[in-house]
């Protein structure tokens, strides 16, 4: 990894990227906070005028990330149309493409083990982006009369912990070989899913 420099004025940012490439090669509990400030550049003493300790620093990695995710599950969301169920699906390829391209992010989100309450900064972002799951869990269940309609947060979760399932075991981990492309497992898996539960229809 190579030595990080920085600018006047965007020390915290050079440390949180360098957090963020340690534990993307580390782990997040792989790394001390003397690393992540050899990595940007300063003495360690410098990390301690914005942030208290490495969790401080974990989470305000999560909670960029977490603001990335949103942004682009939105993004895949709005312009997945025309069908609600084509919307959804789009959001899970965002869902993988995300986990790939920005791994330091997606494991302090998942794998660090610090709380999205921990902030309320980190709550809120990781909300918005839990919101757009639940909203095209929503728009999918219109059809159904409300006294049958599943909750759109059950819904939204289950899908979340499918997506996290398949980047966890074939996306990210180059050890297991996936029988299939992991965005095919997760399309036919939120398909099946979606159709036991009644939410579209078994020819779509």
């Amino acid at each position: 990894m190579s030595k990080r420099g920085y600018h006047h004025g965007n020390l915290r940012q050079a440390l949180i990227d360098a957090a963020l490439e340690l534990i993307e090669h580390k782990g997040p509990a792989g790394f001390t906070l003397s690393e992540a400030a050899k990595q940007a550049g300063v003495t360690p003493a410098a990390v301690y005028r914005h942030f208290e300790g490495r969790e401080d620093l974990i989470a305000e990695g999560a909670r960029q990330g977490f603001e990335m995710f949103a942004d682009l599950m939105q993004y895949a969301y709005d312009t997945g149309q025309p069908s609600a169920l084509a919307a959804f699906e789009a959001t899970g390829r965002a869902y993988l493409a995300f986990a790939r391209k920005h791994s330091g992010h997606y494991i302090a989100m998942f794998e660090s083990s610090i709380s999205v309450n921990r902030t309320p900064e980190l709550a809120a972002a990781a909300a918005r982006a839990r919101g757009v799951l639940e909203q095209a869990a929503a728009d999918l269940s219109q059809h159904i009369p409300p006294e049958k309609r599943p909750p759109a947060s059950m819904v939204s979760a289950h899908i979340w912990a499918l997506s996290h399932g398949v980047v966890e075991l074939y996306a990210r981990n180059a050890g297991t070989a996936s029988p299939f492309p992991p965005e095919d497992l997760l399309e036919s898996g939120i398909g099946i899913y979606l159709r036991g539960l009644g939410l579209v229809a078994p020819d779509e």
